[in-house]
């Protein structure tokens, strides 16, 4: 593999928020998912699960429910709002005050002509859905209490709505209430406590499900309104409900962080003809509440208070055991939020409200591989920038020479220039960027920081940077049809060439020099996860959502013969079977034959010197190289080198002295800045 020194940095304190809703889009494999921060995450779950889109969040915006309605997406939260997403501009496209207080659920009808949501004043409000707005039609009759919960009848003529100690079932063409259940308080002391029906699912045989705070999981007959069985599952809340697309499953998910199964079964072998609402599973993946779920066709997915995306499969959906019906954990965005200035040795870290730039510390002691070295100077923290307004930081850029820093939130861009001065660092704005340069999703410095990219939408501004101006030079636009925004962009250390890659997949390369489209990569079925252009012989390495690689020549715009031998052997399942995309793409100049990847879980160098791995070769083959002789060892040399060493990784760099950066942020870290739990689990308990 080579020897590095390595620069194992565990201060970016990075902490994802809470999840706070999702909601499932059947029809285009879509989860949309809301955090405590008012972003909003899209995952294509068609194509390995990969985060393809992230709308940035904003101090005001509150999410309490998302909605799908076709493939138009809506919001709702305690700030008293509906808000309609622009999922190609990667923004807001509107918000509608309610005129109810704060919003706490927000659904649509099967038939995707309205939507429905509760409000704090004891208001339904219906809305109807035009092709590009939402238009109030009327409230239903008004409750004496807020409106938590919500759900359509299939048939769109009913609504049922959970309250406190009480289910109210709406006609929908008159307006009125037809039904009351009363739902029963908890058991002992809490008694004196309402019951709040957190969550409710009408079913198509008029059959109600609620689950609410006292702990309880009821069935109820909507027809008679008289209550048909109660499942007690946990002595806490239970706060979300899903069902299946064929309403033969129903999940909880509740306090404790459990999620608890319910099937529509036979209770017994000889009583096949009387199926009743049966509790099977019980599922223990989250530490903290269960906040927001969905069943989708082949699994369950989870999310809350401990920050994490859970895709737990159900294995009697899948005919044997596979890569597909394995646990999933979705800890870290699929995206760069780190950094860094590899001719300086400068580290930025980029957080929703502020961005910190560090210094690396120095050793000049040398040792064995695994030790740790003395340290000369400790790392240090330079600079802490607050963002500027209410609208949260959606990407940012430090230039290689750490001369310059830009960043970007949905409202303004702003460019600043760093002098750094043994320990002292000074900072100026730009005061007038060109107007053209209003928002972007993506921003990078040249290799000779003499310009800046920056992408919105489907296209990429150029900018000039000089010490005395920041001039506008040039829009490149791509010549395909595609409205999906840029999510990758990536410049040649020559400054000649610009990459970018789409959420269709597409992948377009610009002669900087000429400003004008060079090429279209042939289009691959799923998502470029990382890419990277390589510093002497310009080929663009492209690492794809579902772990395949292509290296394309951009000279002779065609694969290398590299790629195509590697892709008519095939990769290794081992490395096929991995759970986490590559989000980094980076090369060594001192070995050009080298390419440096790295995921969540392992740092890997591909030597394209080496002969490429077949099934039958040792894939994690590291210790095994290090217990034969010299002799020995070149035979079972493979172009894949796999370090393990380091976890939970963020980023890996490496710095113009040959050494690696790895930033790592620990799972355990995470956890422990969360709340206290509401159970802990205890010994032999």
């Amino acid at each position: 593999m080579g020897e590095f020194k390595v620069h194992r940095v565990r201060f970016f304190d990075y902490m994802p928020t809470a999840i706070r809703a999702m909601a499932f889009n059947a029809h285009t494999e879509r989860l949309a998912l809301g955090r405590m921060d008012g972003s909003v995450e899209i995952f294509n779950f068609a194509d390995h699960y990969f985060q393809e889109k992230v709308i940035p969040g904003k101090d005001s915006r509150s999410i309490e429910a998302l909605c799908w309605v076709r493939g138009r997406l809506f919001s709702a939260g305690l700030n008293g709002e509906i808000t309609e997403y622009d999922l190609e501009n990667l923004r807001p496209k509107y918000s509608l005050e309610a005129y109810g207080g704060p919003i706490w659920t927000i659904t649509s009808n099967s038939q995707g002509t309205h939507l429905a949501i509760g409000c704090e004043d004891g208001t339904v409000k219906l809305f109807e859905v035009l092709e590009e707005r939402i238009q109030f039609e009327r409230n239903l009759d008004r409750q004496k209490g807020r409106i938590i919960s919500l759900s359509w009848h299939p048939s769109g003529t009913q609504i049922a709505a959970g309250m406190s100690d009480m289910i109210r079932v709406f006609d929908v063409p008159t307006g009125r209430a037809v039904q009351r259940l009363l739902v029963d308080r908890g058991f002992g002391g809490s008694k004196s406590r309402e019951t709040v029906v957190w969550s409710v699912v009408f079913l198509s045989d008029c059959t109600i499900i609620s689950g609410d705070s006292a702990g309880k999981v009821q069935v109820w007959d909507g027809h008679t309104g008289t209550l048909v069985k109660t499942h007690l599952v946990t002595k806490w809340d239970v706060l979300a409900l899903s069902v299946s697309k064929d309403e033969s499953s129903v999940v909880a998910g509740t306090s404790e962080g459990t999620v608890i199964q319910f099937q529509f079964i036979a209770p017994t072998l000889q009583q096949q003809q009387d199926k009743e609402w049966v509790r099977t599973r019980t599922f223990k993946n989250h530490t903290h509440d269960v906040r927001a779920l969905a069943e989708i066709e082949t699994a369950i997915v989870s999310g809350g208070m401990d920050t994490q995306l859970v895709v737990r499969p159900l294995l009697e959906k899948f005919d044997e055991r596979s890569h597909a019906s394995a646990l999933r954990k979705i800890h870290f965005p699929h995206r760069n939020l780190v950094f860094c200035a590899k001719k300086a040795g400068l580290l930025l870290f980029q957080f929703p409200g502020q961005l910190e730039l560090w210094r690396l510390g120095e050793s000049d002691g040398h040792g064995k591989p695994g030790d740790s070295l003395p340290l000369k100077r400790k790392p240090e923290k330079l600079l802490h920038l607050k963002r500027k307004g209410e609208d949260h930081i959606c990407c940012s850029a430090l230039s290689s020479c750490g001369g310059w820093l830009a960043y970007s939130t949905m409202s303004s861009v702003r460019l600043y220039r760093l002098q750094t001065d043994n320990n002292d660092i000074s900072i100026t704005k730009v005061p007038k960027l060109p107007k053209v340069l209003r928002s972007a999703h993506q921003l990078c410095f040249s290799s000779d920081s003499s310009k800046l990219f920056a992408a919105f939408s489907q296209s990429v501004l150029v900018i000039a940077l000089s010490q005395s101006e920041c001039k506008y030079v040039h829009t490149l636009k791509p010549k395909s049809g595609s409205r999906q925004p840029i999510h990758l962009m990536t410049n040649s250390v020559d400054g000649k060439w610009l990459a970018t890659a789409n959420s269709d997949c597409e992948i377009h390369v610009y002669n900087v020099q000429k400003l004008k489209l060079h090429c279209i990569v042939p289009v691959y079925s799923s998502c470029p996860s990382a890419m990277g252009i390589h510093p002497t012989t310009n080929n663009l390495t492209m690492v794809h959502a579902d772990q395949q690689i292509f290296e394309y020549s951009i000279v002779e715009k065609q694969y290398t013969d590299w790629s195509r031998k590697l892709q008519k052997q095939g990769l290794h399942n081992l490395w096929l079977d991995r759970d986490t995309p590559v989000t980094d793409v980076t090369f060594n100049p001192k070995n050009p034959e080298q390419i440096l990847l790295h995921d969540m879980h392992m740092f890997c160098i591909i030597d394209q010197s080496l002969p490429l791995p077949d099934q039958k070769t040792q894939f994690y083959n590291q210790m095994t190289l290090r217990s034969l002789s010299e002799q020995e060892r070149p035979s079972h040399l493979h172009a894949f080198k796999i370090c393990k060493t380091f976890q939970d990784l963020l980023s890996v760099s490496l710095l113009g002295d040959q050494s690696l950066v790895m930033v790592e942020r620990p799972l355990l870290a995470i956890a422990s800045q969360l709340p206290a739990p509401v159970r802990q689990k205890k010994f032999a308990t």
